[in-house]
């Protein structure tokens, strides 16, 4: 359904400390060099990417949005909340299941460390 979905960030050290952990609970790994100044997790439905923004802006939140990430079982959705809070993630609504999700799919809510808002789900169909 998309190319990319590209997160900006003020600290990407500090992004990498959190979302290197995070993403790896979900299987992707980041691809880039530590001094390619980002970071890519490469997946075949898509390409995740945290960097500065290009046009040498502050990064900021966009109110609204959230990223969600798919898992494959409950106890992933909530290893990927337990990782992200660890590694310098807030908790924007803990592991269970969500009443307005089909069929009350189990999903957690962080935000990262720069104030972006993520998900993960397991969905059921």
């Amino acid at each position: 359904m998309f190319t990319h979905v590209f997160l900006g960030s003020n600290d990407v050290e500090r992004s990498r400390k959190f979302y290197d952990p995070v993403m790896d609970v979900l299987g992707y790994k980041n691809v880039a060099p530590p001094e390619a100044g980002r970071l890519i997790y490469a997946g075949p439905q898509g390409t995740f990417i945290v960097a500065p923004p290009l046009n040498g802006e502050p990064a900021t939140v966009s109110n609204g949005h959230t990223l969600g990430f798919a898992a494959p079982d409950d106890e992933t959705v909530v290893k990927f909340h337990d990782v992200g809070v660890a590694n310098g993630g807030t908790d924007e609504g803990g592991p269970g299941p969500r009443e307005a999700a089909p069929n009350q799919s189990h999903g957690a809510y962080l935000r990262d460390p720069d104030g972006n808002k993520i998900c993960c789900f397991h969905m059921r169909h």
